[in-house]
């Protein structure tokens, strides 16, 4: 079992954001604890519908959920977030273009926002794998993070 598993609707399109979420993506991986699993984009429902399989595949994991609405975090205090799960898994999920079912947030354990303004899913996927890897580093000490 992956310790971060992101759930994320659509493939990236834009090819210099995949080259960037590659990136991190491969560095999270070399630490043996990160895994994408990408899902067929459609309707919010149909993709809410994806999401909870997917979700229900891993029930001992800690659901994290993107929305506009959710709680934002200093990247110290998302390390210390992922700290506290003790190597409880987690999943993140990224939805598609228009957004969220209701039923895909009623799920989550808890909802983050990564900005108060509006990303495209690309760009919020990018953005939270950087944020994973830099949680990490903070975590493993590394000189990534500066103060």
């Amino acid at each position: 079992m992956f310790r971060y598993t992101l759930i994320v609707v659509g493939k990236m399109k834009k090819r210099s954001l995949a080259d960037l979420c590659a990136d991190y993506e491969k560095r999270l991986k070399l630490q043996g604890n990160f895994e994408v699993i990408e899902l067929k984009d459609g309707t919010v429902e149909s993709e809410g519908q994806r999401i909870l399989e997917a979700l229900e595949k891993r029930r001992e994991a800690k659901v994290y959920v993107l929305a506009e609405e959710g709680k934002g975090m200093r990247s110290n205090d998302f390390a210390t977030e992922l700290v506290a799960l003790q190597g409880r898994p987690a999943n993140f999920v990224v939805g598609g273009a228009y957004g969220l079912s209701k039923a895909v947030k009623a799920r989550a354990d808890a909802i983050l926002s990564l900005s108060p303004m509006t990303f495209t899913h690309e760009m919020a996927r990018f953005i939270l794998c950087e944020q994973i890897y830099r949680a990490d580093a903070i975590n493993r000490g590394t000189g990534y993070h500066h103060e």
